[in-house]
């Protein structure tokens, strides 16, 4: 469906005068529906899924749509089983993250893991967290003097972080993973979501490494990446780190994608877009191209960090290079998102609803189990980004120094001990990869 607002004002109009018009006739006649009431969008909405959606030969037949008040209760029972990605933001959220990539709070993500223990996964640079020095491995103890522990197991964490309002104060209590702690009080204010975490160059067996970590694909990427690889002059070997990176617009995964490979990729097909029947017009293809990006590579090998938070335009970059490029993956398996979303507007929200898949210049594609690493290793927190203890860059580094995975029966004891019963931070595991507005509500 591709009704506009014009549309939309001009129905509301007709109704208005048909409304306030009387008939010599005597005919009764049954008045427009308001396109924007719950009704009218269950009513848009219903016919938009059944032209637009990729599965939409699949939607159930059984729907009364006079049983639904709003439309995420219709988008929960007309999705297919393996569809694990459709959601819908209100406008003012896909403005906020997509469009602004800001929001209100303190500006770090957790992970709550199996013994109830809060660890930060990363922090928004210049936000109050990263002002008051909290930094990727730190724990979180205590909360306004609550431990940690007491407020998950009473189930108010999130309660005592409060509401993400700008100007709203907690106390907070943090151990480095020195065991050094530190309290303050934090105020939440506008985060500005820089999709670049982190950059670091470091030698490997006497080459010079670049690696960058990259969060998110929204509309600031593009600027985020070109800073990125401008410190990168002169790399032999690249790792791009989305090992937290549930996706996003696809045009910046074609742009890291093409700063990375360069002239062994500019031109070609970066990647296929197929609809569903209906809409079989609209398949296209596109190819690697810079888009924002200034500075290329031109390297013939990339090395990429994943895991299972690792989704859609994050395993595009994989996919698509892997025809025509080494690409080395180093992680846990992705997520398994080989298809994507065109936002639909509808009235105050969005509708990011799974309508092409995707597939590379050999047709490869439909990986829903997720894309398997070359080299296993866990996603450990061992420090802050870069560290040299950190397994999924060890992983890299022993792959560039000798071609190879590293053997597990010859890794050190330390390693071993660290990927095998790191209890202190083993995330409790979902069910199921995390759409990108639950993956941001682990962000405060």
């Amino acid at each position: 469906m591709k009704t506009n607002q014009k549309f939309v004002l001009s129905s509301l109009a007709s109704c208005f005068i048909l409304a306030g018009c009387g008939s010599d006739s005597g005919e009764e006649f049954t008045p427009i529906v308001d396109q924007c009431s719950n009704a009218g969008q269950v009513s848009r909405f219903y016919d938009y899924m059944q032209d637009d959606y990729l599965w939409n030969e699949d939607l159930p037949t059984n729907i009364n749509l006079a049983n639904y008040s709003n439309v995420y209760d219709l988008l929960e029972d007309l999705v297919i089983p393996e569809d694990r990605y459709s959601f819908i933001l209100t406008e003012e959220e896909y403005q906020s993250r997509f469009v602004d990539a800001e929001y209100a709070g303190l500006g770090f993500s957790s992970r709550i893991t199996t013994d109830n223990r809060v660890f930060i996964n990363y922090v928004y640079a210049e936000s109050p967290a990263a002002v008051a020095g909290m930094k990727r491995s730190d724990e979180i103890t205590h909360i306004n003097g609550v431990s940690v522990q007491t407020l998950l197991e009473q189930n108010r964490y999130e309660e005592e972080l409060g509401a993400s309002d700008v100007g709203v104060s907690v106390e907070i209590t943090w151990r480095e993973q020195a065991g050094t702690s530190f309290t303050d009080v934090l105020t939440k204010d506008i985060v500005e979501t820089n999709t670049v975490l982190a950059v670091d160059r470091f030698a490997v067996d006497g080459k010079d490494v670049g690696y960058y970590v990259l969060n998110s694909f929204i509309n600031r990427t593009g600027e985020d990446l070109n800073s990125a690889y401008d410190q990168f002059a002169g790399v032999d070997e690249l790792i791009i780190d989305v090992r937290y990176n549930g996706g996003g617009l696809t045009r910046f995964a074609n742009q890291a994608a093409t700063q990375s490979a360069g002239d062994n990729v500019i031109g070609e097909v970066f990647t296929k877009y197929l609809f569903n029947a209906n809409n079989s017009d609209s398949n296209f293809i596109e190819q690697f191209q810079l888009y924002e990006g200034i500075k290329q590579l031109n390297l013939n090998r990339v090395y990429v960090l994943t895991t299972r938070a690792s989704c859609s335009s994050s395993e595009l970059i994989i996919n698509a290079l892997d025809p025509y490029v080494e690409v080395v993956v180093v992680g846990g398996p992705t997520c398994g998102k080989p298809v994507g979303q065109i936002p639909e507007p509808l009235c105050d929200k969005r509708a990011f609803v799974v309508n092409f898949e995707t597939v590379n210049a050999l047709d490869e594609g439909r990986y829903f189990d997720g894309l398997a690493p070359n080299c296993a290793a866990s996603d450990v927190l061992v420090g802050d980004w870069g560290s040299a203890d950190d397994p999924m860059l060890q992983a890299a580094a022993y792959h560039m120094t000798f071609g190879q995975c590293e053997p597990a029966s010859t890794k050190g004891a330390d390693t071993v001990q660290r990927s095998q019963s790191a209890t202190t931070n083993a995330v409790r595991l979902e069910s199921r990869p995390l759409t990108l507005p639950e993956l941001w509500r682990q962000e405060h």
